[in-house]
């Protein structure tokens, strides 16, 4: 089956990560800038390469422009500059600078949203009204509880896989990690170990119950950027009792079980499994090899994210692993933790009373 497919926002995400050097952090205001050859990223198929994942492109762009099923036709951006670089990489004429417009007119099945957080979760909404089957947007999900439950429930409703920011748990090697938490072979999870930072949410794909509630402590003061986001730590325990422990410094998720330990550092590391084994000396916790692929090269987040769009739009997927419920639901506790922590680390309940609560995030997102 084939799909129409179309991007809002040209930015550093939606296409300026392909084409443009890094001249500094977020320094993504033009085109003009050094870029290496128009074809350095045209090796299809990136969507089936996960290892190696070298010189695999990071935009949603390219993400949209890779797959054979999807014919690019659309793009909206406010900046001529970027539409006229869109137009000469991927021949696309149907150039708009309102993104209502664009959905309103060219009414695309697949549309990858990376605009601002701001409008996002209106943008997302509007896009399924005007019938769009799969959305990727980049992350945050949105500013506030409400707005993100608005989209998680309108998508739902109309069937539309959502997925909500390019991050490492849109890799199949997550997949694997849960697989291998599914079938016991660390035994029976006891504990979960993260970070909270900038909605990379390793640790909500493993969750079954949902959170109860939570403790925070140690916040940093917002920073000039603006940024309000939760940077402290605390604790999440789920309805079910299983407890969820996030602090500076921790691996991008340790899932901790009775008989053995799945880790992911971080950094795009690879995944490590531990298991308990007899040996004449007694029991002793060891590395064993990892059962599948492996997450080993930063890269391709956007790709895997829209991944998964078509395995559920193919019947071969029921859920996108980062998909806007669970993003919407880490946000919610994101949300909590920093209420916590403003309160001398008191237990906040979930779910949170005020759906209008949410946090300031930096101009670049």
């Amino acid at each position: 089956m084939s799909y129409r497919g179309a991007i809002i926002g040209l930015g550093w995400m939606g296409m300026l990560y392909d084409l443009a050097q890094r001249m500094g952090h977020w320094h993504v205001d033009d085109v003009d800038r050094p870029t290496p050859e128009l074809d350095v990223h045209r090796r299809f198929p990136y969507h089936e390469r996960h290892n190696p994942r070298s010189n695999v492109p990071t935009s949603y762009a390219e993400a949209l422009a890779d797959r054979p099923e999807i014919k690019l036709v659309a793009a909206a951006e406010r900046d001529p500059k970027r539409l006229a670089a869109f137009q000469q990489r991927y021949a696309v004429d149907a150039l708009y600078t309102d993104a209502r417009q664009m959905l309103e007119t060219e009414r695309p099945e697949i549309v990858a949203i990376a605009s601002n957080t701001k409008g996002r979760a209106a943008l997302t909404c509007l896009a399924v009204e005007c019938g769009a089957k799969g959305i990727v947007t980049e992350k945050p999900i949105a500013d506030t509880i409400e707005e993100a439950e608005r989209m998680v429930s309108i998508c739902a409703a109309a069937g539309v896989p959502l997925v909500c920011g390019a991050t490492s748990v849109n890799h199949p090697s997550f997949a694997v990690a849960r697989g291998l938490l599914a079938e016991g072979a660390i035994g029976e999870l006891v504990s979960m170990e993260s970070v909270v930072f900038a909605q990379h949410q390793n640790w909500a794909y493993f969750l079954t119950d949902a959170p109860a509630w939570v403790i925070g402590h140690g916040d940093e003061d917002p920073r000039e950027s603006g940024s309000g986001e939760f940077r402290g730590d605390g604790l999440m325990v789920t309805g079910g009792g299983l407890g969820v422990h996030f602090r500076k410094g921790a691996p991008a998720v340790r899932l901790t079980g009775t008989t053995g330990e799945i880790l992911h550092a971080g950094n795009y590391t690879p995944w490590q499994i531990f298991k308990d084994v007899e040996t004449s000396t007694g029991v002793t916790r060891i590395e064993w090899p990892w059962p599948g692929v492996q997450l080993n090269q930063a890269g391709g987040a956007a790709i895997d994210g829209l991944n998964d769009v078509m395995d559920c739009l193919a019947g071969r997927l029921d859920e996108p692993k980062n998909s806007g419920r669970r993003v919407a639901m880490a946000l919610e506790v994101e949300v909590a933790l920093k209420m916590s922590a403003a309160q001398g680390g008191c237990r906040v309940e979930l779910p949170l009373k005020d759906r209008s609560a949410g946090l300031d995030y930096d101009w670049h997102r």
